[in-house]
């Protein structure tokens, strides 16, 4: 099957959108929760048929879509943001060489999945701590670490604190599927303009 570069933008859509809640929450020890929902709505839709299905729907990723918008046009406002989301790039190239670790989160995913049914809410903060758990166990152990910043009476507080690394685990979900779709460091330097345009189709 082959993907589009249509396809590819929604993924990185899905990246900057849990990745510009990891900043909010960060600084301000609050998010919003429409947005944490698609994002771990996303993790445990494993086997969408589609990139579209994994978010539920573009309107969904509309935030996202416009941090894109906003980044691919030098006015983004938050410059710590794409150094994050290069991280969770980076990190996902070594996560997807570890298979224990991959097996590890899988299973961690499908228990935070039956508790995100029996609570009737994938955003729940049980599930936010289980997968921020999950996040902590395996992943937070590779290398190059997402070192997120914030304000330091927030960042110590466990809720706030796997809240955060249940977003980054989304964010790294959103990175397997933007390789998967074919995306490569390339696209950024060659197919800046198809992104673009890409990304404005989709906020349409």
């Amino acid at each position: 099957m082959s993907f589009t570069v249509d396809d590819r933008v929604l993924a990185l859509a899905g990246i900057a959108q849990a990745l510009q809640q990891v900043r909010r929450i960060a600084d301000t020890g609050h998010s919003d929760a429409g947005a944490v929902r698609t994002a771990m709505d996303s993790v445990f839709r494993i086997d969408a048929a589609s990139p579209q299905d994994v978010y539920g729907d573009r309107e969904s990723l509309k935030p996202g879509l416009r941090l894109l918008h906003n980044y691919f046009r030098n006015q983004g406002q938050d410059p710590i943001l794409p150094k994050l989301a290069l991280a969770v790039l980076q990190l996902e190239r070594r996560f997807v060489r570890e298979p224990d670790t991959i097996a590890k989160v899988t299973a961690g995913i499908e228990r935070a999945s039956r508790q995100g049914r029996e609570l009737g809410d994938s955003g729940h903060p049980d599930v936010l701590a289980t997968l921020g758990g999950v996040y902590a166990d395996t992943i937070s152990h590779l290398k190059p670490r997402v070192m997120v910043q914030g304000n330091p009476h927030y960042l110590g507080q466990a809720g706030v604190v796997a809240e955060i690394r249940a977003l980054l685990l989304a964010a790294v979900r959103s990175a397997v599927l933007w390789r998967q779709l074919g995306g490569s460091y390339w696209d950024f330097l060659l197919a800046r303009k198809a992104m673009v345009e890409a990304v404005d189709r989709a906020l349409r």
